[in-house]
């Protein structure tokens, strides 16, 4: 079964590092949230009004797809066994969840306030993760 590696661009190191030990058959797992160039679209039609060529989201577009390649490279790197990439756009959340079905285990790491144990150490979209994932989690300190 599928070891489900989220790959976050803070904690990522930490999870790669736990996973490793859980299993042999790796999917690493980016999500580039989908606001932010939304947001530059919006703003940027709006304001100047239909004019692809121009637009900044898509902009944001490729550069958000070229970090989540170099990260997913990194991270496959760092985790030196075969392994499959995905590399997602949407709510980061709802995306996690999703890649997550009918895997063996989902690997993520805390993300919130660390200095202390307790619901403060998830962020949001974390917590919905832990809440929501139809698999075992196993949840890290990142290091």
């Amino acid at each position: 079964m599928t070891v489900v590696v989220w790959i976050a661009d803070d904690t990522w190191q930490s999870c790669v590092d736990a996973a490793r030990e859980h299993g042999s058959d790796f999917l690493l797992l980016h999500v580039s949230d989908h606001d932010v160039p939304g947001a530059a679209h919006g703003a940027f039609a709006g304001l100047f009004g239909r004019t692809p060529s121009r637009d900044p989201g898509s902009r944001l577009d490729h550069l958000a797809a070229d970090h989540a390649a170099k990260l997913l490279e990194a991270a496959a790197a760092r985790l030196g066994s075969p392994c499959a990439t995905s590399a997602r756009v949407g709510r980061v959340e709802h995306e996690v969840v999703a890649a997550a079905e009918g895997a063996s285990l989902l690997v993520l790491c805390r993300d919130g306030d660390i200095s202390h144990a307790g619901p403060r150490s998830l962020g949001p979209a974390t917590r919905f993760v832990v809440d929501h994932a139809t698999c075992p989690v196993l949840l890290v300190w990142p290091t």
